[in-house]
This record gives C-alpha cells, structure tokens and sequence, in this order.
C-alpha cells in the first residue's frame, strides 16, 4: 500500500493541511513575511502582465531587427512614455470629463433610477409569492452593499492611496523581467540534474506558455471588443461612452461573467437616458459578443487554456466569494497554471513508471535468456 500512487497523495495532502493548519495558529510569527509579500505582489503581478504584453515586441526587435537588449529595452521604454503621455494628453480629458459629468450627475441619476425601482415594486402585488419574496431579498442585499460602500469609503480612498504608491515599484519589475527573462529558467534548472533537470524545464517552459498565450490573447480580443462598444456606444449617442466601453474592455478580462458585468451599468445609463436606447445597447452587447465568441476569440486565441467552461465558472464564482473583483481576474489563469503544474507531475511520474517497468521487462530478459 505505501508504493501506491494515491496513498501517497492522500499522505501528502494530508501533511499540506496539517501544515496550513499550524501555519494559521502560529501566523503572527510570519507576519513580517506576510506585509512584505503583500507590499510585493501586487507590483510583481502587475509587472509580470505588462512583461507578457511587452515580450512579442522586444522579440520582435531582437530577433527580426537583431538589436541587442539594451537598444530594444529602451525602445520599450520609450514606447511606453508615449503610449502613457498620449493617453493623459488625448483620452484623459475626455475621459476625466465624462468622469466629472458622471459624479456631478449622480443624485439625478439616483433619483431617476430610483423612481423605475418604485414603479417596479409597485407591480409587485400582481406577481406571484415567490417572486415578490425573491425580489423583496434581492432589494435587501442591495441596500446592505450600498450601506457597506459608504461605510467603507474612507477605508477604500486609503487603499487605492497606498495601491499609487505601490505602483511605483511595476516599472522595476518590468524592466527587469524583459532585461532577465531568458536567465530564469536556466537558474532554476541548474540546480537539478538529470531527468529533474529536464521536468523543471518542461514543467516552467509549459507554465510561461499557458500564461503567455492567456494574457496576450485575452488583452488583445478586450481591446477588440472595448473599440466595438466605443463605436456602438458613440453611434447611438449613449452617454459616458468612453468610461463604458473602458469598463466593458476590463471587464471582458473576466471569462464569461465579463459581458454581463459590463452591460449593466450601460443598460442603467441607457434606462436613464432614454428606455428606448436600452434596447439599442442589447443589440450592441449582442452582435459585439456574437463577434467575439465566434469570431475573434476563436482565431485570436483558440482552445489556449483546455478548460471546460463549467470549470471556468466555478473557479469564477469561488474566487469572487474569496477575493472579490481582483481573485476573479487572476482566478482563470491561475487556474491553468496549477492544471499545467499538475499534468506535468502526472507525465513526469508516468514516464518514471513506465520506464521502471520497462527495466524491469529487460532484466528478465536477460535472466531468462541465461
């Protein structure tokens, strides 16, 4: 029984949680370590998905152009001043604008959205029980986030503060991720030799891949799809165009759930504006994700990650109950890294079995053969 491959890995995950376990009840020890990990993740996660953005393009130059790495990293980064100054100088205006109009708008807004939901609740008596019981709980859980917001308000400013300041620490990681990047797998592999060697190297080469192509192509179809809400969004005259179309392009970061997160409050707006320009931001959202799910996904990324779309969902909806907004937009990819990591051990320890039996095959051979 101990040379059985689940008794094995029901011990191991067995130790995993006895060492959680303690790890939680003696926490305060670690807790230097935890406010630097903290203080550090942020910056390093930033960094590494700009690394993975910016990467096609220093290969590009080393490799077609064949610059040497200190001419493409400065290229990079003088890119990046453009991109960033023509940003603040050319859609921050209009995008500061919609923002201020948006703010000083609000208790208009608010009150009109308002009078739809009492008008709405005063259908209620027609519906059945259960319904009227369901909306009644939803309208609760509502007003208890909207109290929990402005309770927190204060706590959130800070947090988003501290979050500016931390941001300063990306350009460093960046840099030194595209200046070291072809060093870090050979470092790690150097410390093992033989058929470790060659399984740390597979085992890493897979898991840059899987984050390589989830990221470049999931950027590449949001600002595909954000620049089709734009268009939409301008034709029919929405107002805030520019701020929902950034948040509908964020938002499509997140698998499945995305399309709806960013609908909503475009459909508020529209309902406020005009109801009958609900109808026209449907038919936006509805052709621009026919477009994406059959047509620019598809091509742009294909079947990169393998992961069934239930998977997906429930790995989604775990992360939200966990984390909040910033657990979902990691919780896909960081999905596909640990099923990466796992189907590697699992290769790995069937190459070992099958060449051991292999050996085994050959030695007696030889020993029926004498």
């Amino acid at each position: 029984m101990f040379n059985k491959v689940w008794f094995r890995v029901a011990v191991t995950m067995l130790l995993v949680f006895l060492i959680i376990k303690y790890f939680l009840e003696i926490n305060h020890i670690f807790y230097p370590l935890v406010v630097i990990f903290s203080s550090v993740a942020l910056p390093l996660v930033l960094g590494g998905f700009l690394y993975y953005i910016m990467v096609p393009f220093q290969n590009f130059l080393e490799k077609k152009r064949n610059m040497p790495r200190w001419k493409s990293l400065l290229i990079i980064i003088l890119l990046m001043v453009v991109l960033i100054a023509t940003f603040v100088m050319v859609i921050g205006p209009l995008l500061a604008g919609q923002i201020t109009n948006f703010i000083q708008n609000f208790p208009t807004i608010q009150k009109e959205f308002q009078s739809y939901v009492s008008y709405a609740l005063d259908q209620r008596d027609k519906l059945p029980v259960d319904v009227k019981t369901r909306i009644n709980d939803a309208i609760s859980q509502l007003s208890d986030m909207a109290g929990n917001l402005m309770k927190n308000s204060v706590q959130y400013v800070t947090t988003f503060v501290s979050t500016l300041f931390l941001l300063i620490l990306v350009p460093f990681f960046l840099i030194y991720m595209l200046k070291d990047h072809d060093k870090f797998i050979p470092f790690i592999a150097s410390k093992f030799t033989g058929r470790r060697k060659k399984f740390v190297v597979t085992l890493f080469t897979d898991i840059d891949r899987t984050l390589r192509s989830y990221i470049q192509g999931q950027v590449t179809v949001s600002i595909i799809l954000g620049t089709l809400l734009l268009i939409g969004y301008l034709v029919i005259g929405l107002d805030y165009a520019l701020v929902l179309a950034l948040w509908g392009m964020v938002t499509n970061l997140i698998p499945f759930l995305g399309p709806y997160l960013a609908v909503i409050p475009a459909m508020v707006i529209a309902l406020i504006q005009d109801p009958l320009m609900v109808v026209y931001v449907i038919i936006i959202m509805t052709v621009a994700q026919q477009l994406e799910g059959n047509v620019i996904t598809p091509n742009i990324m294909g079947k990169t990650l393998n992961i069934h779309p239930l998977t997906i969902i429930t790995v989604i909806l775990a992360a939200g109950n966990l984390g909040g907004f910033v657990a979902i937009l990691v919780a896909v990819p960081t999905y596909a890294v640990l099923k990466t990591i796992v189907t590697n051990i699992y290769h790995h320890r069937q190459a070992i079995t099958m060449q051991a039996t292999k050996t085994v095959k050959e030695e007696h051979k030889k020993e029926v053969g004498s």
